[in-house]
């Protein structure tokens, strides 16, 4: 009797094992929604080398799509590819082309809807119109995923990972170009975005609102048309990040637009237009980041409170600091600054007299952009050193008590 409950217990994991469906041109099953349809949860469906021609796959079981190399789905410019609709979904190791074009539907070449615990790893997407979208879904990861298209202009173009109303997502190690935005956020909590490459996009690298307790870490962010935009979210952490090249009249490294309760450290800076740009900002802290070789290293427009800038470099930048008020209720404290001219007699790292980072030609410049052609005249430098004896225009409180003489990251 034992051994028979033995024999029955076996049978009916054999049963459950999950199986193995194999779609070639020559085989019984030749496309991948064949595939889907004759799937149960748990089976792994791989795609043979090829190119299958098919649009608007439905995945509402719980399997693995793998592609071997040279496996290719295209579109074929009609509509969307891949649809997700159930839990426990895994795609890996293919290649998606040619996705349709729509004013009214956002086609995507992978549409995540309502899904958990899905992972999409070492996918190229090329010639899309969005790349990765995701709505309403939690615990997912988006790895080592190849992402581009042709974008020309902001409303023929989508984005290469959109996620809306979604948790704990985990996007590593993708690279993302020519999109419209690279990475968008928006009602994106617990999440974290590291180790991707976003450059060359029409809008921002990356760009999210809404979007509380999300970590963003050692990703590069260059060449985009306006950098990046974090908006009307609390609780970021962004750390070991690079700002780079994004130079434009409505372009910054990082805007920074009704952010509350953040840590910015470790980050990069460099050549942008605005390293950072901040517009109602409160209680955020930025600690040991460089800004080098900016137009603006930072620029705090109104309501901006209790922030603190504490150990950054600040490097060769056209101007260090723009603000557009007398009041300032922000303390910036241990800086490196390269156009300090103070000294330091007691040999203690620290200058002996204040800093002001804020020159009178900066607050001119604010009112009267066009006023910028005269940054290296002697009439700036007279100005600023008048300003400099003599507040009235600047913030009087605004100084570095404590500007230090070296550098800190080097």
């Amino acid at each position: 009797m034992k051994s028979l409950f033995v024999i029955l217990i076996m049978l009916s994991f054999t049963n459950l094992a999950a199986k193995q469906i194999i779609v070639c041109k020559s085989c019984a099953i030749s496309t991948v929604k064949k595939a889907i349809e004759l799937a149960e949860d748990g089976d792994e469906i791989i795609i043979k080398k090829g190119i299958y021609q098919e649009n608007d796959i439905e995945v509402n079981k719980s399997v693995s799509i793998i592609g071997e190399e040279g496996a290719v789905i295209d579109g074929q410019d009609k509509s969307g590819v891949l649809i997700l609709t159930a839990d426990n979904i895994v795609l890996k190791n293919f290649k998606i082309i040619n996705v349709g074009v729509s004013y009214v539907k956002d086609f995507a070449a992978i549409k995540v809807v309502r899904c958990r615990n899905f992972t999409i790893e070492n996918i190229t997407l090329d010639k899309i119109f969005f790349g990765i979208l995701i709505e309403k879904s939690h615990y997912g990861k988006i790895r080592n995923n190849t992402i581009s298209s042709i974008a020309i202009a902001e409303v023929s173009s989508g984005n290469g990972i959109h996620a809306w109303h979604c948790s704990n997502l985990e996007i590593q190690d993708n690279e993302v170009y020519m999109m419209r935005d690279g990475i968008y956020f928006e009602f994106v909590s617990k999440s974290t975005v590291s180790n991707n490459l976003s450059y060359d996009n029409i809008r921002y690298g990356l760009h999210f609102m809404f979007s509380n307790n999300n970590i963003y870490h050692h990703n590069e962010f260059r060449d985009n048309g306006a950098g990046v935009a974090v908006m009307f979210s609390k609780y970021i952490t962004m750390h070991h990040n690079k700002f780079k090249l994004n130079w434009g009249s409505a372009s910054y490294g990082l805007l920074l637009k009704e952010i509350y309760d953040a840590e910015i450290y470790n980050n990069l800076f460099q050549e942008n237009t605005i390293g950072i740009r901040g517009e109602g900002c409160t209680r955020i802290n930025y600690t040991n980041n460089v800004f080098l070789r900016n137009g603006w290293a930072v620029k705090i427009a109104g309501a901006c409170y209790e922030n603190i800038f504490k150990n950054n470099d600040f490097m060769h930048n056209s101007l260090d600091l723009a603000y557009n008020t007398k009041l300032n209720d922000n303390e910036f404290v241990n800086n490196y600054w390269s156009e300090y001219t103070g000294y330091d007699l007691d040999n203690d790292g620290i200058g002996d007299i204040p800093y002001r980072p804020v020159k009178l030609f900066s607050y001119i410049v604010n009112r009267t952009p066009e006023a910028l052609v005269l940054l290296r005249s002697l009439f700036v430098d007279i100005i600023n050193f008048s300003e400099k004896v003599s507040p009235v225009f600047t913030p009087d409180n605004l100084m570095d008590n404590q500007p230090l003489m070296k550098r800190i990251n080097d």
